[in-house]
């Protein structure tokens, strides 16, 4: 059940921050409630719901005039700030009550032509529903129970059964003009109501100030929980999680079969798997194809997730049985789309005919997406969703909108603006794992790979390094903390980056140490330790990544886009050997004919495999007292002797990293290998 999360300290703490300004304090009240709601998944989540607050606020004139704050588009109510609920004049959208009808496009450019500041975001979809709600401060969210609510077939008696006149029901209309005036509508046939639901969409509140709407939101959705509760059959018992080694190859076939119902030259969608008890028990229920045809729990939900799931039961878990189940998906959404399109009053393109959700029986509940973040926003939809649907069936049927408004939901103009528009950045949606990817060159390889639009996976020591490097790249990248010389971690880590971003694109095997010692006088083990390091794990993270490339490509079984690409950094070293490194030099190149062996053996596949050789970077293999030694020993200051090139001048991690980044976009090109070195033509490739 929803906690009601409200402080008088965090409210002082606001309200001091504003300042005496009564005006400002309303507004920093709002600003709290509105982030007490978004913190809280089941009553809004990803952008969802809207809030508003009636006030007073100077114009350019110095004039006093009455506006309206409310959530502008693209701000998440969790992060919400001052500047996040645009002030926009009341006294025009209080006017358009008067007229019959309004354009979408028309509602929205009144909207923002009546913004005291013409830099402010759009005002929500919804802002004239907030407007001609008589109250200071209105809410508007998609609480889980509330939606189970909305959906169900007796939703009028079982509202007057829990709250009798205290809610007032708005049958469905697509949100905009018409639904606003049909909420205002039922508002005035009851206007002692607390709130209204909204069939089918969510849930409002209203109130004198922030907190008693706030109080509101908290106690309806506790008493629908509560009725809820009552009705829940035992739970399903959950099939045992799978391992990771188990579920890596079931995703990487299924990230590749997803992918057979894109054009060929489209890049393989992100996967995220959740695998809760949850929603692997609600995976075995024996009506998942029934419920997985019914539509979303809230209208705006079909542009993350599609309005069918997948199911894949067990038996259909096989690559090529999984290209069967996605391709007659796409052969229904198709369907879907033509049924309805010449119905519209503008021409319609069709959306790429892929599913947003995957039910995987035996594993759990697997939301996809052209980006890691796009795959978490329908994985998180789709396990609230599932929680919706099964309280729904257990209380009375799960009974949303139809294919006709689904299709307007999915095809409206406003909501398709939220996915954004403009170009995609050039690697958007690669899975890049970086082996060493705490070191220097590896966290400056995982940034560069980020700033194209990658989603990265570190593999490094585990520890606070790791931890740094995967907060420095923020969220939707992950890591796997392991000693890659020991016996199996590559299969695993690549496992562990394959369960959580469903393949792998580009393996950049970056780790390695720079071994100093005569090669007369070598420890046997020293080079031994040397070879693992600097030689094997390359080629067990190869071998392991090829693994997945190939299930991902038994997925798609065709050719268009490339099925992964390995490059590693292997080391001036490899030609041009140095004084007492043998021990380092020997193993890179090995590293370097593994390369070319590699290009030579999987070209055909269409795996590309290229490297660097790069020397003298600031890294964990010239630490600040080798850098040290080498100088004093040329008799050269430190600066001299790190530009110690043809460009005179120091090369960075930085430039090693864009060398991979280079690299990973040179479509046709394989078996080579960059020199990253300011110019050293002893090391010169020939």
């Amino acid at each position: 059940m929803p906690a009601n999360l409200w402080t008088d300290a965090e409210a002082e703490a606001f309200l001091a921050a504003a300042g005496p300004d009564p005006r400002a304090r309303d507004l920093a009240l709002r600003v709290y409630t509105s982030r007490l709601i978004g913190r809280d998944p089941d009553l809004v989540m990803h952008g969802g719901g809207n809030t508003s607050l009636k006030s007073t606020a100077l114009d350019v004139f110095g004039e006093e005039v009455e506006v309206l704050h409310i959530k502008g588009s693209g701000w998440d109510l969790e992060v919400m700030e001052a500047r996040g609920l645009p002030a926009v004049r009341l006294a025009p959208l209080m006017r358009l009550r008067s007229l019959p009808a309004l354009s979408d496009e028309a509602m929205v450019n009144v909207q923002r032509l009546n913004l005291l500041d013409p830099s402010a975001p759009n005002p929500s979809v919804e802002t004239l529903l907030h407007a001609w709600i008589p109250h200071r401060v209105v809410d508007h969210t998609h609480a889980t129970a509330f939606l189970v609510l909305a959906n169900l077939p007796e939703v009028a008696a079982v509202t007057r059964e829990l709250f009798g006149d205290r809610l007032t029901l708005v049958p469905y209309v697509m949100p905009g003009f018409a639904l606003a005036k049909a909420a205002a509508e039922a508002y005035e046939q009851n206007p002692e109501a607390e709130g209204l639901l909204l069939v089918n969409h969510g849930h409002f509140t209203w109130g004198p100030d922030a907190k008693s709407s706030y109080d509101r939101i908290v106690e309806h959705t506790n008493l629908v929980e509560t009725w809820l509760a009552d009705r829940r059959p035992a739970p399903l018992v959950p099939a045992a999680a799978l391992p990771v080694a188990e579920a890596a190859p079931i995703l990487s076939a299924l990230r590749g079969a997803l992918a057979s119902a894109l054009p060929e030259t489209a890049h393989l969608p992100v996967l995220d798997l959740r695998a809760g008890e949850g929603e692997r028990a609600f995976c075995t229920r024996p009506d998942m194809e029934d419920l997985a045809t019914r539509g979303v729990a809230t209208p705006d939900h079909v542009i993350r997730t599609k309005g069918e799931v997948l199911v894949l039961r067990r038996a259909a878990q096989e690559a090529a049985a999984m290209r069967t189940a996605v391709a007659a998906w796409a052969d229904r959404y198709r369907a879907y789309f033509e049924a309805h399109a010449h119905l519209a009053s503008e021409p319609k393109k069709m959306l790429a005919p892929m599913p947003g959700l995957v039910w995987l029986e035996g594993a759990g509940i697997v939301g996809v997406g052209a980006t890691a973040t796009a795959a978490r926003i329908a994985a998180d939809i789709g396990c609230q969703s599932a929680r919706v649907r099964a309280d729904g069936e257990a209380a009375g049927g799960f009974r949303p909108i139809g294919a006709r408004d689904l299709f307007d939901m999915e095809y409206w103009s406003l909501e398709q603006a939220k996915l954004g528009s403009g170009k995609a950045p050039a690697l958007q949606g690669r899975v890049v794992l970086v082996t060493g990817g705490a070191g220097a060159i590896g966290l400056a390889t995982a940034r560069a790979f980020a700033a194209q639009g990658a989603n990265l996976f570190l593999v490094d020591r585990p520890g606070e390094a790791l931890d740094k490097a995967l907060a420095a790249l923020g969220r939707d990248h992950a890591g796997h903390g392991c000693d890659i010389t020991a016996p199996g971690a590559a299969a695993a880590a690549v496992a562990a980056c394959a369960a959580r971003f469903g393949g792998l694109d580009i393996l950049v095997s970056n780790a390695g140490a720079a071994v100093t010692g005569d090669i007369a006088t070598l420890d046997d083990r020293v080079l031994r330790d040397s070879f693992e390091l600097n030689f094997f794990a390359h080629l067990a993270f190869s071998q392991a990544a090829i693994a997945i490339f190939r299930a991902q490509a038994a997925g798609r079984a065709a050719r268009g886009v490339e099925p992964g690409q390995i490059l590693f950094n292997v080391s001036k070293q490899a030609v041009n050997p140095g004084k007492g490194f043998a021990a380092y030099g020997l193993p890179k190149a090995t590293t370097f004919f593994l390369l070319r062996q590699l290009a030579l053996e999987l070209g055909a596949e269409g795996i590309r495999v290229n490297g660097i050789n790069a020397d003298r970077i600031r890294s964990g293999l010239l630490s600040p007292e080798m850098i040290a030694a080498r100088s004093s020993a040329r008799g050269v200051d430190e600066a001299t002797y790190m530009a110690g090139n043809l460009l005179r001048a120091e090369v960075e991690a930085r430039h090693v990293a864009e060398a991979f980044v280079m690299l990973a976009r040179a479509e046709r090109t394989t078996g080579h290998v960059m020199t990253v070195d300011g110019g050293n033509i002893e090391a010169a490739l020939r």
